[in-house]
């Protein structure tokens, strides 16, 4: 069963990030994982259900890729920790593509959404807690307030980078090496 839950969140993903929130009907989605819709609304209920269960699969797959790295490889500096967890976001995979565009869908509906915008706001937070923790490593004596400024500015910065990135008005090239200079003056900024 765990296997069908997860090829209709896959699915959810890719439809949200085609047609958006909005577009996202039952039945296509049935059609897109190969199942029924009466499968769905036993997983998930309701649609919002579907939507708070891909906000949730959406971040853990981020995770997923932005983590990864060979069983053989040494362990990572904090610092190598932090850009491969920010600059991952920004890598020309299908996985990538859709995962950005559906969190970007998911975040714009939230607009309208108290539901959503809730779940959205609670899973931007866990982001930033886990930045301003690698930041933190980095740079152990600034002060939570100063780290957690640093990490806002860094995933903030991220997410409008990936929608400039994804709608085709900055390479992704160039935006990686924004990314990383932001790095840098945030980690400077804070050893001042």
């Amino acid at each position: 069963m765990a296997s069908r839950r997860t090829s209709i969140l896959q699915a959810a993903a890719r439809v949200i990030a085609r047609r958006g929130v909005r577009g996202l009907r039952v039945e296509e989605l049935a059609a897109e994982a190969g199942v029924s819709t009466a499968l769905i609304y036993y997983h998930f209920k309701d649609r919002t259900g579907i939507l708070r269960s891909t906000l949730e699969f959406i971040s853990d797959r981020a995770e997923g890729y932005t983590t990864d790295r060979p069983a053989d490889a040494p362990p990572p500096t904090a610092r190598e920790e932090l850009e491969q967890t920010l600059l991952l976001e920004l890598q020309d995979s299908v996985e990538v593509r859709e995962n950005s565009t559906a969190w970007g869908e998911l975040r714009a509906s939230a607009v309208f959404d108290e539901t959503l915008r809730e779940d959205l706001a609670r899973a931007t937070r866990l982001w930033v807690q886990e930045t301003a923790g690698l930041l933190g490593v980095i740079r152990p004596t600034a002060s939570a307030l100063a780290l957690a400024g640093a990490a806002e500015r860094l995933t903030a910065l991220l997410e409008g980078l990936s929608t400039r990135w994804l709608s085709g008005s900055l390479p992704v090239a160039h935006a990686r090496a924004l990314m990383t200079e932001a790095i840098d003056t945030e980690i400077a900024r804070l050893d001042a």
